[in-house]
């Protein structure tokens, strides 16, 4: 089994950041909200180390949020930072105080004591990142000073005997230098990590764990095509065999012919297990003259468990249905299970099932960010088809086409992300980009094609680079690039007559437009 390190989140945007820097070193790492940690949690998970994230409050507020009493005395390495490291010190009967000015941006520190945690670093002007408006003033008893900022602030701490350390700084954040090299050092010569988290270990505990779980019980699993859920079907497959049942609902919002490509791939893999489910007009019906993206997930969502239900009842002994969630999801959509963070959408395949379907999600995938689980598929043997397949969001094209939905725009927008995604695939851009996809925008423009005047859509084109979804950049076509798609769209697609380019990073954006 994987160590562990626990993340208390106490709201800061960066927590899921920590997590992504931790695996990127190869430790397995779990979030929790800090209101949901208790003892029986903390026996239950067994941590290596804890790690206290920053977060929006002041410790000096009434209502702010608190440190747990006794995570201090459990004998686990703790690393606290920002916030974390201010709830440390006045848990401990340090001193905070609120500053005339907020601290934020890049800093520099110089290490005054020699430390486990910053070894490595240089002993003056080591570039970090700080977001903090209150400092420590006085620290607690039996702690030292290990750095501190130009301008004379405390910028890091530790108990040496009881393993407590933090930072005022934030190591996972890109802009601190040495930030990785600082969670290394807490992590393996700190907590003492000794085994790493490997895709393989993961896969192997992963199968056993749900041949344990799932015994002789069938379960369906929602196999949309995408990378998510067909490692998740291929997981469940080894684990269950023929126990495992996948159902494909073809919600006519799908890219063109995507219907007939799932349902050839996937109908030889699991035979008479496959099942594919027409219920384009149903979601379609419920669309209509919706605008609001959230409600249009949330119509896509409550219909999905509508077709599941109806579908589960022709299956004996369900108890089960699979879904190919991933970490990002659980954080866009529940903020850090049920933590502090702003909420920024809600994804369909985490809204939870009516008690009255009486089956129990199960997401064997939920810890692992997109890079991972295509490491998975590949330790599965999932072709590279599938597992190069770019990201497809469950409500599917509803959610490209900002406003009110109808057959004719589904149709219009599936014609140009043909042509779009089939002139990256002939330039060999596909495998270049994480992400790529056309919207169709809710307005029409005035053009001109030959000698007449056009009234019609327009469209935006998306494609970003990312690793896991969390952050993205966009991507930078050459100019002959822009041209070419452009032209073929406008020629070839009739309804269109002006094309743009997003040239908008995540953040501030999301990748998706709704």
């Amino acid at each position: 089994m994987h160590e562990t390190i626990l993340i208390i989140d106490y709201g800061s945007q960066y927590t899921q950041l920590i997590a992504r820097r931790l695996r990127e070193l190869n430790v397995f790492c779990i979030v929790y909200a800090y209101h949901k940690i208790s003892i029986r949690l903390i026996d239950k998970l067994k941590p290596s180390g804890i790690i206290l994230s920053g977060g929006p409050n002041s410790v000096l507020d009434r209502d702010a949020p608190k440190l747990n009493n006794f995570i201090l005395k459990l004998s686990i390495p703790v690393l606290g930072i920002c916030y974390g490291l201010q709830l440390i010190c006045s848990h401990l009967g340090g001193k905070i105080h609120k500053s005339k000015s907020r601290e934020y941006g890049y800093a520099l520190i110089s290490i005054i004591k020699k430390s486990p945690l910053l070894t490595g670093l240089k002993k003056n002007n080591n570039q970090v990142w700080m977001s903090h408006g209150d400092h420590v003033f006085k620290i607690p008893k039996e702690f030292e000073i290990t750095s501190k900022s130009n301008n004379n602030l405390i910028s890091s701490i530790e108990n040496k005997k009881n393993k407590i350390f933090g930072l005022q700084f934030h190591p996972e954040v890109f802009h601190t230098k040495q930030g990785k090299k600082i969670l290394y050092n807490f992590l393996f010569k700190v907590c003492k990590i000794s085994k790493k988290f490997m895709i393989q270990d993961f896969v192997k505990n992963k199968i056993n764990q749900l041949k344990l779980q799932l015994k002789n019980k069938a379960v369906i699993c929602g196999l949309s095509g995408g990378v998510d859920s067909s490692v998740t079907a291929y997981l469940l497959h080894k684990a269950i065999g023929k126990n495992l049942y996948c159902i494909f609902v073809d919600h006519g919002l799908l890219r063109k012919n995507e219907s007939k490509e799932v349902t050839n791939i996937f109908k030889k893999k699991f035979k008479k297990n496959f099942i594919k489910v027409d219920a384009s007009k149903l979601f379609i019906k419920k669309l209509l003259n919706i605008s609001h993206p959230e409600k249009k997930r949330k119509i896509i969502g409550k219909a999905f468990i509508e077709v599941f239900e109806k579908e589960s009842k022709k299956i004996k002994n369900v108890k089960y249905l699979a879904q190919g969630t991933l970490y990002p999801d659980v954080i866009e959509s529940v903020s850090f299970f049920g933590g502090p963070t702003a909420k920024i959408k809600s994804h369909h395949n985490v809204a939870g099932l009516p008690k009255k379907m009486k089956l129990k999600i199960i997401e064997p995938l939920r810890e692992l960010f997109k890079d991972e689980v295509r490491q998975v598929g590949k330790k599965l043997k999932l072709s590279s088809t599938l597992l190069n397949r770019h990201p497809f969001p469950g409500p599917g094209l509803a959610i490209r086409i900002p406003g009110k939905i109808d057959n004719d725009k589904i149709r219009l927008l599936q014609e140009v992300d043909d042509v779009y995604i089939s002139y990256l695939k002939e330039k060999k851009l596909y495998d270049k980009i994480w992400q790529a996809f056309a919207v169709l925008l809710p307005v029409k423009s005035v053009g001109v094609m030959g000698d007449e005047r056009t009234y019609n859509y327009c469209i935006s084109l998306r494609a970003v680079t990312s690793v896991d979804g969390m952050t993205a950049d966009f991507y930078m076509f050459k100019q002959n690039d822009f041209n070419e798609i452009s032209s073929r769209i406008i020629n070839t697609i009739k309804g269109v007559n002006r094309v743009m380019y997003d040239f908008t990073s995540k953040p501030p954006g999301t990748i998706e437009w709704e």
